[in-house]
């Protein structure tokens, strides 16, 4: 996270009423008041009252956006040729907005108290002046790794740090300041390999790109590991954490994760899960190419991990892979979806290919283009929630033509490019009905942070041009897949239009005859650095989503009630409500109140609700545990004697108070390893994030053979303090006076638990 952000307000704002137009109506060739049959978009974009124009001056162009002063464009080392000034033009803008990003030096008011730290890199927009793992490295995988190679390996290392305490020593990737203190509540920092798998198998030849290619390996092999140890749970088969790229919780979890961040730290995101299965996968590609044993482990891994990733975050009723999940203890399905986590998860291959066709058309989109987070929840400023993000768009984008969705190709291509040239500028992101930098509706505007010439939108016009237009793939081929109803704008009565890169050039040859939506390669001649390509007119798979973009969910209701009576639980269940056990649903909305009963266990039961209007369910409520509990206090190490043979959760109570709920690197990671007679010797991590109150952390579930006695220590993990990158660190502790991995224990608690379901 990139700074503490102003507290929501809770007043809800009005349901709307739009009808979607994310696709083409199937065969109609429309898409929206912009028709793709005649000449628009050619040198201006009419859209929401406002109008920006586009024309050539000299050997650059001269765009006036839909509001504020004219920006003079220079002419650019790539160069487009098309019918279209505005989409020639928006090409060369967003190549001026990269030179803007490229800086010798970086700051950030979080380290070293906001003076300039050397770095020959990127700075991550207009308003944000530092390099962020996350930011940077999507940018880079959409465009940086091929366009400023060296500058982008410069920034990675940034990004990289061995440890100044803790063990063992290696080569780590940093997970910036965020929730709760950071990593593990925060845990897609492998987003870095993402980036760095288009930068390694350098040529041998090249000393730099062989020691940045060592350099991933050592990165990756250590990153892997700490994250096996600290953040995967072998119950589940996935990696806990926070969502990428959605780190301001309050905008896509439930509202209470305002003040119990707890939850995220033992949540399951899909995203940040493809993120790992994508390192795992270079890993064992890495591995291979030096003949090293790992690469058997780390292919098991990722086959083992993409199964589970398929299995849990699929959603049958609706059609749509789940942004997040609930814990190991209560793995409960969320009606959330994110546009991110399902493009990467597409991209990856994991979902199989009719689920991935059905995913993407089900996602919906308004004519502005495409939100980052599905439904919207009410009372939220706009940032991620009623969003686009452009950076998401073209991820969408890349996910569509691997899918060869001809209505979402041309959706995402008109969204970038629209944004652009009404702004003016490569935003951050926009108001997902207008499209507007900023929307003023009160407590609620937004949004709340807007930066122009944003380095991943940046990368993502980029990446439009490159690859969603004129084809050029990740291994350099040439693979373009044109709507024939983009052929007005970008050919207009021309035979061929062409792409100028330093090193090559490509041109595209229209075909006669266009019966049919997507124009794909038919030959390709490559002579010398030119690549001619005669496109070819097909008929390829149209998307149509049902669902209103712009709708917003439920707010979550209260958490259940347990009312114990003879020999059980009562719950009571509001109408329009549903009650979720141990992770499976119980009682489904009807419209009376009901109440339930459950037995009485000594393993723990776990309950949560959800509210359902308009077809659409709330976020869940907090969850709520009842099991017997056998709190063990005194002094490390803790001694406990098993009432019986069995599976028990083990955390303890805590407060973590080293920084803001929201920001910092302080989360508390330690060890439990727990002596029990007659087995092994078991140990893994409890979680403690930042917080006001008493919590509890996450949990430790060990096996505990008949009347056995057993002992419990507690020993250092890691968290983000111990890296030497962050002795630089000036926003809060752990930072520059030395690391900190410590929080107020209270008792240790001992719950029996049910065998998981696998």
């Amino acid at each position: 996270m990139k700074q503490a952000r102003p507290a929501p307000s809770t007043r809800r704002s009005p349901r709307m009423a739009l009808a979607i137009a994310l696709a083409l109506a199937a065969g109609s060739g429309q898409a929206g008041p912009a028709s793709a049959q005649d000449g628009s978009w050619r040198d201006s974009v009419e859209w929401n009252g406002a109008t920006a124009r586009m024309r050539a001056d000299g050997d650059g162009w001269r765009l006036q956006p839909g509001s504020g002063a004219a920006v003079v464009i220079s002419p650019q080392p790539m160069r487009s040729q098309t019918a279209s000034p505005l989409f020639d033009g928006l090409f060369a803008l967003a190549q001026a907005e990269l030179a803007k990003a490229q800086v010798e030096a970086i700051s950030d008011s979080a380290y070293d108290r906001g003076k300039p730290i050397p770095c020959s890199c990127f700075e991550t927009g207009e308003k944000w002046r530092y390099v962020w793992t996350r930011d940077l490295s999507f940018a880079a995988d959409l465009a940086l790794a091929t366009l400023r190679p060296e500058r982008t390996r410069n920034a990675l290392r940034f990004k990289l740090s061995d440890l100044r305490a803790g063990a063992p020593q290696g080569t780590y990737v940093v997970q910036d300041t965020g929730s709760g203190g950071s990593w593990p509540i925060s845990s897609d920092r492998v987003v870095w390999f993402l980036a760095a798998r288009g930068l390694v198998d350098a040529d041998a030849s090249d000393a730099e790109a062989a020691r940045f290619d060592e350099a991933v390996w050592h990165a990756l092999t250590d990153t892997l590991a700490q994250d096996r140890q600290f953040v995967f749970d072998a119950d589940m088969g996935l990696y806990r954490g926070e969502t990428s790229f959605l780190d301001w919780r309050e905008q896509s979890y439930p509202r209470w994760t305002a003040d119990d961040v707890a939850f995220l730290a033992q949540s399951f995101a899909l995203s940040t899960n493809v993120l790992h299965h994508e390192a795992l996968r270079l890993a064992e590609r890495m591995a291979r190419q030096r003949g090293d044993a790992l690469a058997d482990d780390y292919a098991r891994q990722a086959g083992a991990l993409a199964t589970q990733i398929e299995r849990r975050f699929w959603r049958e009723d609706r059609g749509l892979y789940m942004s997040y999940i609930g814990t190991a203890a209560h793995p409960v399905p969320f009606e959330a979806y994110d546009l991110l986590g399902l493009s990467l998860l597409i991209d990856s291959g994991i979902a199989p290919e009719a689920r991935a066709r059905r995913a993407l058309a089900n996602y919906p989109g308004l004519e502005a283009g495409s939100p980052v987070i599905w439904p919207q929840q009410p009372g939220v400023p706009i940032y991620h929630n009623r969003a686009i993000w452009p950076f998401v768009s073209a991820y969408s984008l890349r996910a569509a033509r691997k899918l060869d969705d001809v209505a979402r190709i041309e959706h995402e291509i008109r969204s970038i490019l629209r944004g652009a040239a009404l702004a003016g500028s490569n935003m951050e992101n926009y108001e997902l009905v207008t499209q507007a930098v900023h929307v003023e509706a009160g407590a609620l505007s937004g949004p709340v942070v807007n930066s122009p010439r944003q380095l991943w939108s940046v990368a993502g016009y980029l990446q439009m041009v490159m690859e969603g237009v004129f084809g050029i793939a990740r291994d350099d081929a040439v693979d373009p897949k044109i709507p024939v109803s983009l052929v007005p704008m970008l050919f207009g009565e021309r035979e061929r239009i062409s792409l100028r890169l330093p090193d090559r050039e490509v041109v595209l040859v229209r075909p006669r005859n266009l019966d049919g939506d997507l124009l794909v390669a038919d030959a390709t001649a490559r002579e010398g650095g030119r690549d001619t390509v005669r496109l070819a007119a097909r008929r390829s798979h149209r998307s149509s989503s049902t669902l209103d973009a712009a709708a917003f969910a439920p707010a979550s209701p209260d958490a259940p009630s347990f009312v114990q009576d003879a020999g059980g639980w009562r719950i009571d269940v509001p109408a329009r409500q549903r009650l979720y056990v141990d992770g499976a649903l119980r009682v489904d909305a009807s419209t009376q109140a009901r109440a339930i009963r459950l037995p009485k266990h000594d393993a723990q039961q776990c309950a949560s609700l959800t509210r359902v209007e308009g077809g659409i369910e709330s976020l869940h409520s907090p969850t709520r545990c009842v099991g017997q509990d056998t709190a063990i206090a005194g002094d490390w190490p803790r001694a406990w004697r098993a009432p019986q043979a069995g599976r028990y959760a083990l955390s303890v109570d805590f407060t973590n108070t080293h920084g803001p709920i929201n920001t910092g690197i302080t989360a508390a990671v330690k060890t439990l390893v727990a002596q029990c007679d007659g087995v092994d010797e078991q140990r893994g991590t409890l979680v403690m994030p930042h917080g006001a109150a008493m919590q509890r952390s996450s949990a430790v579930v060990i096996d505990v053979p008949t009347g056995a006695a057993c002992r419990f220590t507690l020993r250092d993990g890691v968290n983000m303090s111990y890296l030497a990158h962050n002795a630089r660190y000036t926003g809060g502790a752990g930072g520059v006076d030395g690391p900190i991995n410590s929080a107020d224990i209270g008792a240790l608690h001992a719950v029996p638990v049910k065998d998981p379901v696998r």
